[in-house]
């Protein structure tokens, strides 16, 4: 039997969508619709538990999506041998075969903090390319902006000192998801990954030091935890050392004698399991120049524990609580229709009509503010509008940022956040106000959707 490997290449990224998208579209041919110019935008309802902002990221992905957008022959045999589709319009097989993206593209630029209902992306394109792509754009903008803002608050609470290493390429939800998490974590903020391939793939070197098997494979044959690190180092001179599979501190011991005869250079010890604030002060007693790494189901409440704590760390590795978690329930809703404002009435679910704006100004101190309003609107007076026109008529406008910048706009973004929105316990959200032009529109839209003849779903 000759398997067939469930990854996901490029030549089928149109595929990877939920049906209804399909079937909507098929809907929309054979009403005449699908070429009507909509204009879909992507946003949060409301933030994650404890999460007092989120870090935008996800959009280079959504470009590249964007960018292989189409339907070979083969992906419409394989539909049509569904039977699903036996009653759409022929014109929708022609449609899905000449189908580009040929749409405008607004977003936020990655690494950006943004708040509950504010459009980290938009789409302006004929009706059913708009449809057709929302399962893709919500899958990598919601997954990398998890990851991003995690990753920020970790540096946060952190510092900007310490080496944060992103391990949870084990833990992640899918091979796919192991690069993006290590690219996100990256972005928010990570110094570096193990993971290969994404590492490899970003230009960057992938980072590490063992596990406890090599230690006790080579002491079990070999007669001790000594001779294991001697044979690591023999192949790759001064790594890190990872030291607590028997007893840390006799580990520690050891290695300060081999130290202190003027052996070996060290690049570090990591610790991953025991009372880590107690075994850091030790080990640095011994080690008071190498560099101590801990890992073990960390995240940035436990590293504020432990800086409060006094624990002795200068890095730290993270995976399962990192690349996992609450997500991000970001949504993709039709704003406008041939021009038309729609919404969304359903109840805790209301969406603002029209195609909107973020202003953001700064007034100094950390004090920020925002407003949503019109795209079609005048930025207030010192604001600044944060959606940026990123594809035109299916068109890349600009190359989009490298790793490096985004890392460092979000960075830049985070710190310009007051405390109190940037605290882990029972932060404070930025209050987003809309503006009194989108608030008539609000109103009218509601309005006009209460009259029979004019109803408009989205």
């Amino acid at each position: 039997m000759t398997l067939s490997p469930l990854l996901v290449a490029p030549e089928d990224y149109s595929l990877l969508t939920d049906l209804y998208q399909l079937t909507m579209s098929a809907c929309y041919v054979g009403e005449g619709l699908d070429q009507r110019r909509a204009s879909f935008e992507l946003f949060a309802r409301r933030l994650p538990p404890n999460f007092g902002y989120l870090i935008a990221m996800g959009l280079t992905q959504a470009v590249e999506y964007l960018q292989a957008l189409h339907f070979s022959d083969r992906h419409l045999a394989e539909l049509q041998a569904t039977g699903i589709f036996d009653q759409a319009p022929a014109a929708f097989w022609e449609t899905l075969r000449a189908a580009r993206f040929t749409g405008d593209v607004w977003a936020v630029p990655e690494g950006t903090a943004v708040f509950a209902n504010e459009p980290l992306l938009r789409i302006e394109a004929p009706l059913w390319q708009a449809q057709v792509v929302e399962t893709y754009l919500l899958n990598t903008l919601n997954y990398q902006t998890l990851i991003a803002t995690r990753a920020a608050r970790l540096r946060d609470v952190a510092g900007p000192a310490a080496k944060l290493l992103e391990f949870g390429t084990r833990r992640a939800f899918s091979p796919q998801g192991a690069v993006w998490a290590a690219r996100a974590a990256l972005a928010g903020g990570l110094t570096a990954t193990s993971n290969v391939l994404a590492a490899l793939k970003l230009g960057q070197k992938p980072t590490g030091t063992m596990a406890h098997a090599l230690v006790m494979a080579i002491a079990a044959v070999e007669g001790s935890e000594a001779e294991a690190f001697e044979a690591f180092h023999r192949y790759f001179p001064g790594a890190p050392l990872l030291i607590d599979t028997y007893d840390t501190l006799a580990a520690a011991r050891h290695l300060a004698a081999q130290r202190a005869q003027g052996e070996r250079a060290l690049a570090g010890v990591r610790l991953d399991s025991g009372d880590l604030v107690a075994l850091s002060q030790q080990v640095r007693s011994h080690l008071p120049d190498v560099p101590i790494f801990a890992s073990g189901d960390l995240d940035e409440y436990e590293i504020e524990r432990l800086n409060q704590a006094g624990a002795c760390i200068d890095g730290y590795g993270f995976g399962t609580r990192l690349v996992t978690g609450t997500p991000v329930n970001g949504v993709y809703k039709l704003v406008e229709i041939d021009g038309l404002p729609v919404m969304k009435e359903s109840e805790g679910k209301i969406t603002y009509p029209g195609r909107k704006q973020i202003f953001r100004q700064y007034a100094g101190d950390r004090s920020v503010s925002d407003r949503l309003g019109l795209a079609s609107e005048p930025s207030p007076a010192g604001a600044q509008p944060l959606l940026q026109p990123i594809m035109q008529n299916g068109e890349l406008l600009a190359p989009l940022a490298p790793l490096s910048e985004i890392a460092q706009h979000t960075a830049r973004s985070v710190q310009s956040l007051p405390a109190s929105v940037r605290s882990v316990h029972n932060p404070s959200p930025l209050p987003v106000e809309i503006t009194a032009a989108l608030a008539e529109l609000t109103a009218t839209t509601r309005q006009g959707a209460k009259a029979p003849s004019a109803q408009v779903y989205s």
